[in-house]
Order: structure tokens, then C-alpha cells, then sequence
């Protein structure tokens, strides 16, 4: 069975960091694509950041230059590192991860941004 544990949230003044931690079980990453969402209150869930197997990133324009996304395969892992934390960054985040057919999502961790 897979599983997608998402970790990292928390709160933090604006200007600040954080690094989320996705970590999978029941799978290996190494060929999937691994994605962050992220949803605010009343807000559709919107895409933050993306990793494909080969390493190629994309990036929300929200959030290109402050965010990073990277990719642990031997620990099944994905992070996003966050600098620069805005009020607007403030939502859930949730972690996805899509193996042909296959996509999973996270639980989500809570981001607040207090400014």
C-alpha cells in the first residue's frame, strides 16, 4: 500500500523559512513524478512545484526564485524548501506523487505565514 507522509508545517513570521518533507512507503520515487500542491481556504488546490525523474523542476511564477524542490530516491523523499515566506504562501501543502496510472497524495501539513 502506499503512503505519503507530509511534514514540516508550522508557523512562521513573514521573511521566514521552511522545509517540507514528503516521505513514501509501499513505493519507490525513482520513476515518478513528484509534486507539492498547496490549497488556502476557500481556494482550489493549485500546483507549487513539480520534479520529474530526470531532475527537471518547474515552478509555480507565485513562487519561482523562493522555492526549491529536490528529490531523495535512496530515502524516497521529496522537500520543498521555502524561503522568503509570504502571508499568500499560507495554506496546506500536500505532496503528490503520479507513477503512470498511479497518483497518490499526502495528508497535507499546515503552512501559516504571520506577517
Amino acid at each position: 500500500q502506499v503512503q505519503l507522509v507530509d511534514t514540516g508545517g508550522g508557523l512562521v513570521q513573514v521573511g521566514g523559512s521552511l522545509t517540507l518533507s514528503c516521505a513514501a512507503s509501499g513505493i519507490g520515487i525513482g520513476g515518478a513524478v513528484m509534486a507539492w500542491y498547496r490549497q488556502a481556504p476557500g481556494n482550489q488546490r493549485q500546483l507549487v512545484a513539480s520534479v520529474t525523474p530526470g531532475g527537471t523542476t518547474y515552478y509555480a511564477d507565485s513562487v519561482k526564485g523562493r522555492f526549491t524542490i529536490s528529490r531523495d530516491n535512496a530515502k524516497a523523499t521529496v522537500y520543498l524548501r521555502m524561503n522568503s515566506l509570504k502571508p499568500e504562501d499560507t495554506a496546506v501543502y500536500y505532496c503528490k506523487l503520479t507513477l503512470g496510472p498511479r497518483t497518490s497524495w499526502g495528508q497535507g501539513t499546515q503552512v501559516t505565514v504571520s506577517s
